[in-house]
């Protein structure tokens, strides 16, 4: 069975961490969940508000990390989730995170991002020369790591694929299980 990780941390989107995890089970993929240490992982919920000029933060579901950064091989793995919410602000940092990311667009194999977490993939110089979406507020970012930004549901580049925040879940993973077929794994 091929084997799909999902790299987060603490304030990730509940939906942009569940979402794919369930369904990509659902494919029968084996999916394994990896953070900074083997702990409870506790996420969030953004939403919008009346009256708020951005979203607004909520305590959402816990879930176990099945893994440490430092102890995922990236070669056992055919693929790469990285969800959104605030996780990525500062998971960016994590020297073992960004090797880890490197390695699996090195090797060309399949990458969904979403919201805020191209933030990592920016952090590993990455986007260069690359079509990507993202959560709107990122566009000057995406710019800066020398990516061009679209506004839309979802974008494919190659093995990449992105999208702007959980209401695009349904173009964003139907793509990215294109690429995974695609590439026959």
């Amino acid at each position: 069975m091929a084997k799909i990780l999902i790299v987060t941390g603490d304030a990730a989107e509940s939906l942009e961490v569940m979402y794919p995890y369930q369904r990509l089970l659902e494919e029968g993929y084996e999916v394994d969940i990896a953070a900074p240490a083997r702990k409870q992982l506790r996420f969030v919920v953004h939403d919008f508000e009346p009256g708020y000029d951005t979203y607004t933060e909520k305590p959402g579901y816990t879930w176990p990390a099945d893994l440490a950064f430092s102890e995922v091989d990236p070669s056992a793995y055919v693929a790469v989730v990285i969800p959104g919410g605030r996780a990525p602000e500062y998971l960016r940092n994590d020297p073992e995170l960004r090797k880890i990311l490197k390695s699996f667009f090195d090797a060309d194999k399949p990458v969904a991002q979403i919201c805020h977490g191209p933030l990592l993939t920016a952090a590993t110089g990455s986007l260069e020369g690359r079509e990507v979406t993202a959560y709107p507020a990122l566009e000057l970012d995406m710019q800066a790591a020398g990516a061009t930004f679209q506004d839309a549901a979802a974008v494919v580049d190659g093995t990449l694929v992105s999208s702007r925040a959980w209401p695009d879940h349904p173009s964003w993973m139907r793509e990215f299980l294109k690429v995974l077929r695609d590439a026959k794994v």
